[in-house]
């Protein structure tokens, strides 16, 4: 069943899943992200890349130890509450220019490389964002306008 999360109860610890609680169930997540000027963000060794405006969905997963719990910590760098960047994702969620939306969450779902390739993830702005540890071009997908991305992303994740 795919949640739909609010950053705010991420951070308050009430959202649905226990991500902000810290107790949450393995999955394949969305972050779901609105850049609001085209900026040129370097994303560690992957070098600088322009990002044009408009909305960003990273695709990711989380099967270790406190699952889904990952995406707490990216809502804190997203926030500038957490200055240390460990994934791509980190260089554009903590871009001054980027506000993190909402979080797409499928629990047990193992569908990272499928999403990414569903949501053409391989036009990304920066080749390699987020699939450093598989086949895939990209697990970063864009569209210009938010409600299109995240009603593509639920769309896809409804019934995983």
């Amino acid at each position: 069943m795919v949640s739909l999360l609010d950053p705010n109860a991420i951070a308050a610890g009430t959202d649905s899943l226990g991500v902000g609680a810290g107790d949450a169930p393995p999955g394949t997540y969305a972050l779901l992200f609105e850049l609001s000027e085209t900026s040129e963000i370097a994303v560690g060794a992957l070098g600088a890349a322009t990002f044009p405006a408009g909305a960003y969905a990273y695709l990711g997963s989380a099967f270790g130890s406190n699952g889904l719990g990952r995406v707490a910590r990216h809502r804190r760098v997203a926030a500038g509450e957490h200055g240390v960047r460990h994934w791509h994702v980190d260089y554009l969620g903590g871009h001054p220019n980027t506000s993190l939306r909402a979080v797409v969450a499928a629990p047990h779902a193992d569908v990272e490389c499928d999403a990414a390739a569903a949501l053409n993830a391989g036009d990304s702005p920066l080749a390699g964002f987020g699939a450093s540890d598989c086949d895939c071009e990209a697990h970063l997908a864009r569209r210009t306008e938010y409600e299109k991305l995240r009603s593509a992303v639920l769309r896809y994740f409804e019934g995983k």
